[in-house]
């Protein structure tokens, strides 16, 4: 299963297992400490605090979930940032890697967690997003479980370095609405122009046969689940190698291997295009193959063009960026 970045108040998620940037000692101060024990009912949930004790930087410990819509939540402590040289990521990571095992430990489907210490920890939040995002998708590439990182608020989630400044800069100079007008009228006007000439010719002018509608059935292309296979069989890439780098369900894969005539949502084409490192013009023709194109009025696809221009496939990346202007992720 895949990782989801949703922007949500951790304590409103369902999820089997919800993590707790929790406090060293068995107390509760404020954030989301203070919301999951509210939520979950803070006498009970400081009850079993208690008898856990002291909980070390970068480890883990679980109590039942109480009121919470969840099975059990996990208490982790994140480092206090000190600047970066003194542990802190590998700390960081540790909390997320743990959790994790923990969560396949116990049998669990679905764990949700906060950007843990970016709080009265202080980590920069960019840094601890990454951070996250790789510890997340080290285990998603070994194990099947649906991961939720939860974002309260968009002030949580600015990204910064160039990459993603140039991504904004993209946007920008593609003018969207401007170029999305321009292009559209273009379109209808060379189409009709088109039609007009075409009205005009004889049908069979160059040699060209008029075909009936049987002919041109008969010798359709190959729909959209004929040629990702054909792609995936020229990659030489497993299944599980395909759906995991795509961010998608593996029951969402098998049902479009097993149908041929599958009809995938856009951002589930484009997330198996990133997944098989296609160049835009292969991923136009997979979308075309599934009724789809890209359009010059969406962000969306303009931000997802950026990366597949640049030979960026790594869709955590792209996710990052998707979700930080709005739009929805690839895969899930």
């Amino acid at each position: 299963m895949p990782l989801k970045i949703i922007r949500n108040d951790i304590t409103k998620v369902k999820a089997d297992i919800i993590v707790n940037s929790a406090n060293p000692k068995p107390v509760y101060a404020n954030g989301t400490d203070a919301a999951i024990y509210e939520a979950a009912g803070k006498e009970q949930l400081l009850v079993e605090r208690q008898k856990i004790g002291e909980i070390a930087v970068g480890s883990i410990a679980v109590t039942p979930a109480f009121s919470l819509n969840a099975k059990y939540i996990i208490h982790t402590v994140g480092p206090d940032w000190q600047g970066g040289d003194a542990g802190e990521f590998g700390f960081l990571k540790s909390c997320y890697s743990k959790s994790l095992e923990k969560a396949l430990e116990l049998n669990t489907e679905s764990i949700a967690f906060p950007l843990i210490s970016t709080g009265v920890y202080q980590f920069p939040r960019d840094k601890a997003l990454q951070t996250a995002v790789m510890a997340i998708s080290e285990f998603l590439f070994k194990c099947e479980m649906l991961v939720i990182l939860v974002v309260f608020d968009r002030k949580s989630f600015e990204l910064s370095g160039k990459l993603f400044q140039d991504v904004h800069e993209y946007i920008d100079e593609c003018d969207v609405a401007d170029q999305a007008i321009h292009e559209y009228q273009y379109n209808r006007m060379a189409e009709g122009y088109r039609m007009a000439v075409s009205r005009m010719m004889p049908d069979n002018i160059n040699g060209r046969e008029d075909k009936s509608l049987n002919d041109i059935i008969e010798n359709i292309g190959e729909t959209f689940q004929e040629r990702l296979l054909k792609l995936i069989s020229q990659k030489g890439m497993s299944d599980p190698e395909v759906y995991k780098k795509a961010n998608i369900d593996r029951k969402l894969f098998s049902k479009i291997r097993c149908d041929i005539n599958y009809t995938p949502r856009k951002k589930t084409v484009l997330a198996l295009a990133v997944a098989l490192e296609l160049n835009i013009e292969d991923t136009t023709d997979l979308l075309k193959r599934a009724g789809l194109s890209f359009s010059p009025g969406s962000k969306f696809d303009l931000i997802t063009e950026y990366f597949i221009k640049r030979g960026i496939y790594n869709i955590n990346t792209i996710n990052l960026a998707l979700f930080e202007h709005g739009q929805q992720t690839l895969g899930v």
